[in-house]
């Protein structure tokens, strides 16, 4: 008997602990529930409904995902934004990895003014780097129309066939300065013995980068891409606010997103909305996932 009870106060203690620690957790679960487990669950509810002429809105299951994956305009957005990643991405990330490459070369003049110049258009607000692009490829008021004058040309870098290269130009000055610090800062870390032995070896500073410098950049590489791939379908800022300017050229579903936002906002389809924004999220989300398998092999 009293073994027991001697036993029983820390097992009491033990349960106390354990709750003390979920009380400290307790606020961040709150927040995630309200801001992105309950948004998820109302947008499959929805998209499990459809307003009808009779009925009202009247459960229809899985009918909405099949319209959706028939839709042509759908399938027009989704083919954009996959161009958009499979040409933008690679061009902004190799950008990236040069300049931070160059950064930490040790080889670079006024490396740490560089550095805050190429970071520094991630600090501007997305909408203002949108307006000032805008200006600049305005063919009437702005430098491109300037230029066009100058030289006697008719160009127009929001026409249909080139504004999906505009918006990928904004993105990548927009998102090149975060991918260069996030490759820098793993530079950064990379232990200094590597570097005396790789100089004991005779090694020039190619065979460097490629037997040290990139195999150690391989996780940050994972990440900027599933962080990229995340953004391109995420597409939105950009061609919505140029539409203003290129009416001809951005449509209303031009990107998943801005489908699914014309619809609910413009169209007052929010069942179908919804059913766009669920798909796009599932299939982000498995790409993403993909990509991250893949990178976390050891073998290339």
């Amino acid at each position: 008997m009293s073994s027991l009870q001697l036993s029983s106060p820390p097992v009491m203690r033990r349960t106390k602990r354990q709750w003390t620690g979920w009380m400290f957790v307790l606020p961040f679960l709150l927040v995630f529930a309200l801001v992105l487990v309950a948004p998820v669950i109302y947008a499959v509810y929805l998209s499990l409904f459809r307003d009808q002429l009779v009925g009202g809105n009247a459960f229809v299951g899985f009918a909405n995902y099949v319209e959706a994956l028939t839709d042509p305009n759908f399938w027009d957005s989704l083919g954009r934004v996959v161009l958009f990643l499979v040409v933008q991405v690679p061009i902004m990330l190799l950008i990236a990895l040069a300049a931070a490459l160059a950064l930490d070369s040790a080889r670079l003049h006024a490396a740490s003014f560089f550095r805050i110049a190429i970071f520094l258009p991630y600090a501007v607000p997305a909408v203002v780097a949108v307006l000032m692009w805008g200006f600049i490829y305005g063919t009437q008021f702005g430098l491109v129309g300037s230029f066009d004058k100058f030289f006697g040309i008719a160009f127009d870098p929001l026409a249909p066939n080139v504004v999906l290269a505009a918006i990928g130009n904004i993105n990548t000055w927009e998102f090149t300065g975060y991918n260069m610090l996030l490759f820098y800062a793993a530079l950064r870390v990379i232990s200094g013995d590597l570097y005396e032995a790789a100089e004991l070896d005779g090694a020039r500073a190619f065979q460097v980068i490629r037997s040290i410098k990139l195999p150690a950049l391989r996780p940050a590489i994972v990440i900027a891409v599933i962080f990229s791939i995340i953004g391109s379908f995420q597409l939105f800022n950009e061609p919505n606010i140029l539409k203003s300017l290129a009416p001809n050229s951005i449509s209303t579903f031009f990107t998943p997103n801005m489908y699914a936002y014309n619809l609910s906002f413009a169209g007052q389809q929010y069942n179908y909305s919804a059913t766009i924004a669920i798909i796009m999220g599932v299939l982000t989300a498995v790409i993403a996932y993909i990509v991250q398998l893949r990178g976390s092999r050891k073998e290339l």
